[in-house]
């Protein structure tokens, strides 16, 4: 899979990746409904403030980008997009490359959820 989202993405997803990799929390909120949803591996992040703080303490301030994805599939009308990440957080324990799967729900050209979980192969 190239590093960069196949064009069948729709654009609010690739919105918020793009701007995940170039540190711009802004940029990353933008794409979501009013009352969005993040969820990141297992904390709640609800609303436009509550991402925003998030994006900054634990993406931008943690300088994470996406350095390939690994798997991108539809599947009735969500997105799953499993990604490499890199960044300066605390790698302690973490499997090298992490690999996190993001599930998206759209409403219309927003981002109503995002829940990004680190997967563990199944049986």
């Amino acid at each position: 899979m190239p590093e960069t989202l196949p064009t069948t993405v729709p654009q609010p997803i690739s919105d918020f990746f793009a701007a995940a990799n170039a540190f711009d929390s802004d940029g990353m909120i933008a794409p979501f409904t009013d009352d969005g949803l993040l969820n990141d591996i297992q904390r709640e992040f609800w609303g436009p403030a509550a991402i925003k703080r998030w994006a900054d303490k634990e993406s931008v301030g943690d300088h994470v980008i996406t350095t390939d994805f690994t798997d991108v599939k539809e599947h009735h009308g969500s997105w799953i997009i499993s990604a490499a990440i890199d960044g300066e957080y605390d790698k302690t324990g973490l499997p090298d490359p992490l690999i996190l799967t993001y599930y998206f729900t759209l409403d219309g050209n927003k981002i109503a959820s995002v829940i990004i979980v680190g997967n563990k192969p199944g049986y």
